[in-house]
Protein backbone atom coordinates (compact mmCIF):
# COMPACT_ATOMS: atom_id res chain seq x y z
CA UNK A 1 0.00 0.00 0.00
CA UNK A 2 1.47 3.42 -1.16
CA UNK A 3 1.67 5.32 2.01
CA UNK A 4 0.74 9.42 1.58
CA UNK A 5 3.73 11.74 0.99
CA UNK A 6 4.04 14.53 3.70
CA UNK A 7 1.88 17.16 2.08
CA UNK A 8 -1.22 15.00 1.25
CA UNK A 9 -0.24 13.90 5.28
CA UNK A 10 -0.97 17.22 6.01
CA UNK A 11 -3.98 18.29 3.50
CA UNK A 12 -5.95 14.75 5.17
CA UNK A 13 -5.19 16.07 9.09
CA UNK A 14 -6.44 19.52 8.06
CA UNK A 15 -9.96 18.11 6.84
CA UNK A 16 -10.04 15.99 9.80
CA UNK A 17 -9.15 19.11 11.86
CA UNK A 18 -12.37 20.55 10.37
CA UNK A 19 -14.79 17.49 11.12
CA UNK A 20 -17.28 18.53 13.88
CA UNK A 21 -16.44 17.29 17.20
CA UNK A 22 -19.59 15.27 18.41
CA UNK A 23 -19.55 14.29 22.29
CA UNK A 24 -19.65 11.20 23.44
CA UNK A 25 -23.39 11.59 24.65
CA UNK A 26 -24.58 13.73 21.67
CA UNK A 27 -26.74 10.84 20.47
CA UNK A 28 -28.51 10.76 24.43
CA UNK A 29 -28.95 14.49 24.38
CA UNK A 30 -30.74 13.99 20.49
CA UNK A 31 -32.32 10.63 22.02
CA UNK A 32 -35.50 9.75 20.58
CA UNK A 33 -35.22 10.50 16.74
CA UNK A 34 -37.77 8.11 16.14
CA UNK A 35 -40.24 5.89 17.63
CA UNK A 36 -39.87 3.70 20.19
CA UNK A 37 -41.12 0.27 20.78
CA UNK A 38 -42.59 -0.41 24.66
CA UNK A 39 -43.12 -4.22 24.42
CA UNK A 40 -45.40 -6.07 27.10
CA UNK A 41 -46.04 -9.32 27.55
CA UNK A 42 -49.62 -9.39 27.91
CA UNK A 43 -52.70 -8.93 25.97
CA UNK A 44 -54.53 -5.77 25.25
CA UNK A 45 -56.81 -4.57 28.12
CA UNK A 46 -55.24 -6.11 31.26
CA UNK A 47 -53.37 -4.27 34.21
CA UNK A 48 -50.04 -4.15 32.16
CA UNK A 49 -51.66 -2.34 29.19
CA UNK A 50 -53.80 0.17 32.12
CA UNK A 51 -50.39 1.59 33.05
CA UNK A 52 -48.20 1.27 29.96
CA UNK A 53 -50.49 3.46 27.97
CA UNK A 54 -51.20 6.30 29.57
CA UNK A 55 -47.38 6.77 30.87
CA UNK A 56 -46.64 5.71 26.93
CA UNK A 57 -49.22 8.89 26.26
CA UNK A 58 -47.39 11.13 28.84
CA UNK A 59 -43.36 10.40 27.11
CA UNK A 60 -44.83 10.45 23.30
CA UNK A 61 -45.71 14.20 24.44
CA UNK A 62 -42.70 14.90 26.70
CA UNK A 63 -39.97 13.74 24.26
CA UNK A 64 -41.61 13.98 20.64
CA UNK A 65 -41.22 10.68 19.38
CA UNK A 66 -44.13 8.21 19.81
CA UNK A 67 -43.62 5.73 22.41
CA UNK A 68 -45.46 2.77 20.87
CA UNK A 69 -47.30 0.10 23.12
CA UNK A 70 -46.99 -2.94 21.39
CA UNK A 71 -48.45 -6.39 23.46
CA UNK A 72 -46.28 -9.67 22.60
CA UNK A 73 -48.35 -12.09 25.21
CA UNK A 74 -47.68 -15.61 25.51
CA UNK A 75 -45.30 -18.11 27.42
CA UNK A 76 -45.48 -15.67 30.89
CA UNK A 77 -44.00 -12.67 29.26
CA UNK A 78 -40.89 -14.85 28.07
CA UNK A 79 -42.02 -14.31 24.16
CA UNK A 80 -41.94 -10.37 24.90
CA UNK A 81 -38.87 -10.56 27.20
CA UNK A 82 -36.62 -12.61 24.33
CA UNK A 83 -38.08 -10.09 21.20
CA UNK A 84 -36.75 -7.18 23.81
CA UNK A 85 -33.15 -9.56 24.50
CA UNK A 86 -32.66 -9.91 20.90
CA UNK A 87 -33.07 -6.27 20.02
CA UNK A 88 -30.30 -3.72 18.96
CA UNK A 89 -29.42 -1.68 22.70
CA UNK A 90 -30.30 1.40 21.62
CA UNK A 91 -32.73 2.60 23.33
CA UNK A 92 -35.58 2.28 20.62
CA UNK A 93 -37.46 -1.26 22.10
CA UNK A 94 -37.78 -1.66 25.61
CA UNK A 95 -39.65 -4.01 28.08
CA UNK A 96 -42.42 -3.84 30.21
CA UNK A 97 -41.18 -5.58 33.23
CA UNK A 98 -43.25 -6.97 35.78
CA UNK A 99 -42.89 -9.49 39.00
CA UNK A 100 -43.31 -12.34 36.80
CA UNK A 101 -40.33 -12.09 34.49
CA UNK A 102 -38.49 -12.43 38.41
CA UNK A 103 -40.26 -15.32 38.99
CA UNK A 104 -39.50 -16.90 35.77
CA UNK A 105 -35.53 -16.89 36.59
CA UNK A 106 -36.04 -19.45 38.69
CA UNK A 107 -39.34 -21.20 37.37
CA UNK A 108 -38.02 -22.29 33.97
CA UNK A 109 -34.88 -24.25 33.47
CA UNK A 110 -34.44 -23.31 30.30
CA UNK A 111 -34.85 -20.65 28.25
CA UNK A 112 -32.86 -18.26 25.52
CA UNK A 113 -32.22 -15.78 27.31
CA UNK A 114 -31.19 -14.89 31.10
CA UNK A 115 -33.55 -11.74 32.44
CA UNK A 116 -31.04 -10.56 34.88
CA UNK A 117 -28.02 -10.92 32.86
CA UNK A 118 -29.78 -9.67 29.42
CA UNK A 119 -32.17 -7.18 29.99
CA UNK A 120 -30.63 -3.73 31.81
CA UNK A 121 -33.38 -2.09 34.57
CA UNK A 122 -34.13 1.80 33.37
CA UNK A 123 -37.22 2.54 35.74
CA UNK A 124 -39.46 1.45 38.23
CA UNK A 125 -43.32 2.47 37.88
CA UNK A 126 -45.01 1.18 41.03
CA UNK A 127 -46.32 -1.60 43.29
CA UNK A 128 -49.31 -3.63 42.97
CA UNK A 129 -50.57 -4.97 46.50
CA UNK A 130 -52.56 -7.74 46.93
CA UNK A 131 -55.72 -9.07 48.80
CA UNK A 132 -55.84 -12.11 50.67
CA UNK A 133 -59.45 -12.88 50.55
CA UNK A 134 -61.87 -16.23 51.45
CA UNK A 135 -65.33 -17.64 50.64
CA UNK A 136 -67.55 -16.19 53.52
CA UNK A 137 -67.85 -20.18 54.54
CA UNK A 138 -64.44 -20.19 55.60
CA UNK A 139 -65.56 -19.49 59.30
CA UNK A 140 -62.30 -17.05 59.88
CA UNK A 141 -62.63 -13.32 60.11
CA UNK A 142 -59.07 -12.62 60.53
CA UNK A 143 -55.27 -14.37 59.67
CA UNK A 144 -54.98 -15.14 62.92
CA UNK A 145 -58.21 -17.08 62.66
CA UNK A 146 -57.98 -18.40 58.98
CA UNK A 147 -54.00 -19.92 60.31
CA UNK A 148 -55.64 -21.22 63.01
CA UNK A 149 -58.89 -22.79 61.00
CA UNK A 150 -56.49 -24.35 58.32
CA UNK A 151 -54.17 -25.56 61.18
CA UNK A 152 -57.17 -27.77 62.75
CA UNK A 153 -58.36 -29.02 59.63
CA UNK A 154 -54.89 -29.87 57.35
CA UNK A 155 -55.18 -29.92 53.55
CA UNK A 156 -59.00 -29.40 53.57
CA UNK A 157 -58.75 -25.64 52.10
CA UNK A 158 -57.96 -25.24 48.82
CA UNK A 159 -55.98 -22.76 47.67
CA UNK A 160 -56.75 -20.88 44.04
CA UNK A 161 -54.40 -19.39 41.49
CA UNK A 162 -54.45 -18.40 38.02
CA UNK A 163 -51.67 -21.16 37.25
CA UNK A 164 -48.37 -22.32 38.34
CA UNK A 165 -45.85 -20.17 39.11
CA UNK A 166 -47.75 -16.94 38.78
CA UNK A 167 -47.76 -14.24 41.28
CA UNK A 168 -50.94 -15.50 43.29
CA UNK A 169 -49.75 -18.67 43.60
CA UNK A 170 -46.14 -18.04 45.16
CA UNK A 171 -47.88 -14.86 47.34
CA UNK A 172 -49.48 -17.63 48.27
CA UNK A 173 -47.04 -20.06 48.56
CA UNK A 174 -45.06 -18.18 50.71
CA UNK A 175 -47.51 -17.12 52.98
CA UNK A 176 -47.90 -21.19 53.32
CA UNK A 177 -44.79 -21.29 54.30
CA UNK A 178 -44.67 -18.52 57.06
CA UNK A 179 -47.47 -19.32 58.83
CA UNK A 180 -46.88 -22.96 58.52
CA UNK A 181 -50.12 -23.91 56.96
CA UNK A 182 -51.17 -27.10 54.60
CA UNK A 183 -53.44 -25.29 51.44
CA UNK A 184 -54.03 -27.52 48.66
CA UNK A 185 -52.85 -25.28 45.37
CA UNK A 186 -55.82 -25.68 42.62
CA UNK A 187 -54.25 -23.91 39.53
CA UNK A 188 -56.95 -22.76 37.14
CA UNK A 189 -56.12 -21.35 33.61
CA UNK A 190 -59.46 -19.14 32.92
CA UNK A 191 -61.20 -17.54 35.70
CA UNK A 192 -61.63 -19.15 39.15
CA UNK A 193 -64.04 -16.95 40.32
CA UNK A 194 -67.20 -18.51 39.90
CA UNK A 195 -65.33 -21.34 42.22
CA UNK A 196 -64.51 -19.14 44.62
CA UNK A 197 -67.95 -17.17 44.80
CA UNK A 198 -69.48 -20.63 44.69
CA UNK A 199 -67.15 -22.08 47.85
CA UNK A 200 -65.58 -25.15 45.61
CA UNK A 201 -62.29 -23.03 46.57
CA UNK A 202 -61.63 -21.25 49.40
CA UNK A 203 -58.67 -18.74 49.22
CA UNK A 204 -56.76 -16.79 47.09
CA UNK A 205 -54.47 -13.74 46.91
CA UNK A 206 -55.65 -11.37 44.24
CA UNK A 207 -54.33 -7.56 42.60
CA UNK A 208 -56.55 -4.59 44.27
CA UNK A 209 -56.34 -3.63 40.61
CA UNK A 210 -57.60 -4.76 37.28
CA UNK A 211 -59.49 -7.80 39.52
CA UNK A 212 -62.81 -6.61 40.01
CA UNK A 213 -62.36 -8.04 43.73
CA UNK A 214 -63.62 -4.76 45.16
CA UNK A 215 -66.93 -5.25 43.79
CA UNK A 216 -67.05 -8.49 44.90
CA UNK A 217 -65.98 -7.53 48.36
CA UNK A 218 -68.54 -4.43 48.39
CA UNK A 219 -71.29 -7.41 48.23
CA UNK A 220 -70.57 -9.63 50.72
CA UNK A 221 -69.74 -12.35 48.31
CA UNK A 222 -66.21 -12.48 49.38
CA UNK A 223 -64.19 -11.35 52.48
CA UNK A 224 -61.05 -9.72 52.79
CA UNK A 225 -58.44 -10.54 55.27
CA UNK A 226 -55.71 -8.45 54.61
CA UNK A 227 -53.48 -7.11 52.07
CA UNK A 228 -49.98 -8.57 51.54
CA UNK A 229 -47.80 -5.35 51.06
CA UNK A 230 -45.41 -3.79 53.82
CA UNK A 231 -47.97 -0.89 54.88
CA UNK A 232 -51.63 -0.98 54.60
CA UNK A 233 -53.54 0.12 51.67
CA UNK A 234 -55.06 3.67 50.68
CA UNK A 235 -57.86 1.82 48.92
CA UNK A 236 -59.35 -0.29 52.25
CA UNK A 237 -57.30 1.68 55.06
CA UNK A 238 -58.90 -0.61 57.72
CA UNK A 239 -57.74 -4.05 56.25
CA UNK A 240 -54.60 -5.27 58.07
CA UNK A 241 -51.17 -6.20 56.51
CA UNK A 242 -50.65 -9.69 56.22
CA UNK A 243 -47.27 -8.89 58.28
CA UNK A 244 -49.44 -7.82 61.26
CA UNK A 245 -49.78 -11.25 61.79
CA UNK A 246 -46.93 -13.09 59.88
CA UNK A 247 -44.00 -10.81 60.90
CA UNK A 248 -41.79 -10.06 57.57
CA UNK A 249 -44.42 -11.20 55.25
CA UNK A 250 -44.89 -8.94 52.09
CA UNK A 251 -45.66 -9.49 48.50
CA UNK A 252 -46.61 -6.97 45.72
CA UNK A 253 -46.76 -7.21 42.14
CA UNK A 254 -44.67 -4.26 40.07
CA UNK A 255 -44.01 -2.85 37.39
CA UNK A 256 -40.87 -0.95 35.53
CA UNK A 257 -39.08 -0.41 31.91
CA UNK A 258 -35.89 -2.45 30.83
CA UNK A 259 -34.15 -2.40 27.94
CA UNK A 260 -31.32 -4.42 26.07
CA UNK A 261 -27.97 -4.91 27.68
CA UNK A 262 -25.91 -2.58 26.27
CA UNK A 263 -28.07 -0.28 26.01
CA UNK A 264 -25.92 3.00 26.48
CA UNK A 265 -26.06 4.34 30.17
CA UNK A 266 -26.85 8.16 28.87
CA UNK A 267 -30.28 6.80 27.02
CA UNK A 268 -30.85 4.81 30.17
CA UNK A 269 -30.37 7.92 32.38
CA UNK A 270 -32.43 10.19 29.87
CA UNK A 271 -35.45 7.36 30.41
CA UNK A 272 -35.31 7.19 33.72
CA UNK A 273 -35.29 10.90 34.87
CA UNK A 274 -38.53 11.54 32.18
CA UNK A 275 -40.44 8.38 33.90
CA UNK A 276 -39.82 9.50 37.16
CA UNK A 277 -40.79 12.92 35.95
CA UNK A 278 -43.98 11.40 34.47
CA UNK A 279 -44.48 9.41 38.17
CA UNK A 280 -44.54 12.52 39.52
CA UNK A 281 -46.79 14.63 37.64
CA UNK A 282 -50.02 15.11 39.67
CA UNK A 283 -52.37 13.37 36.51
CA UNK A 284 -50.31 10.33 36.34
CA UNK A 285 -49.73 10.40 40.15
CA UNK A 286 -53.09 10.38 40.88
CA UNK A 287 -54.40 7.63 38.14
CA UNK A 288 -51.56 5.72 39.00
CA UNK A 289 -53.48 5.96 43.53
CA UNK A 290 -56.86 5.50 42.04
CA UNK A 291 -55.55 2.04 40.48
CA UNK A 292 -54.20 1.06 43.57
CA UNK A 293 -50.77 0.95 42.36
CA UNK A 294 -48.83 4.01 44.05
CA UNK A 295 -46.06 4.84 42.05
CA UNK A 296 -42.18 3.97 43.02
CA UNK A 297 -39.54 5.94 41.43
CA UNK A 298 -36.54 4.45 41.82
CA UNK A 299 -33.21 4.86 40.16
CA UNK A 300 -31.59 2.57 37.59
CA UNK A 301 -29.30 1.33 40.20
CA UNK A 302 -32.06 1.01 42.80
CA UNK A 303 -34.52 -1.07 40.49
CA UNK A 304 -31.81 -3.24 39.42
CA UNK A 305 -30.62 -4.04 43.39
CA UNK A 306 -34.88 -4.33 43.78
CA UNK A 307 -35.69 -6.69 40.80
CA UNK A 308 -31.76 -8.86 41.79
CA UNK A 309 -34.18 -9.15 45.44
CA UNK A 310 -37.16 -10.27 44.00
CA UNK A 311 -35.36 -12.60 41.49
CA UNK A 312 -33.52 -14.06 44.24
CA UNK A 313 -36.64 -14.26 46.78
CA UNK A 314 -39.03 -15.94 44.56
CA UNK A 315 -36.30 -17.93 43.59
CA UNK A 316 -36.55 -19.41 47.16
CA UNK A 317 -40.14 -19.82 47.18
CA UNK A 318 -40.00 -21.66 43.76
CA UNK A 319 -37.45 -24.59 44.96
CA UNK A 320 -38.78 -24.56 48.49
CA UNK A 321 -42.25 -25.34 47.10
CA UNK A 322 -40.86 -27.33 44.21
CA UNK A 323 -43.14 -25.35 41.62
CA UNK A 324 -43.07 -26.41 38.01
CA UNK A 325 -44.07 -24.69 34.98
CA UNK A 326 -47.70 -25.95 33.36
Amino acid sequence: MKLPDRRQFLYLAAGAGALPVVPPNANAQAYPTRPVRWITGFPPGGGPDMIARPLGQWLSEHLGQQFIIENRPGAASNIATEEVVRAPPDGYTLLFVVTTNTINVTLYDKLNFNFIRDIAPVASIGRTPFFMVVNPSVPAKTVPEFIAYAKANPGKLNMVSNGNGTSNHVFGELFKAMAGVDLVHVPYRSTFYPDLLAGRVHVTFVPISGSGVMGYIGAGQLRVLAVTSATRSEALPDVPTVAEFVPGYEATAWEGIGAPKGTPAEIIDKLNKEVNAALADSKIKAYLANLGNPATPMSPSDFGKFVDAEAEKWGKVIRASNIKPE
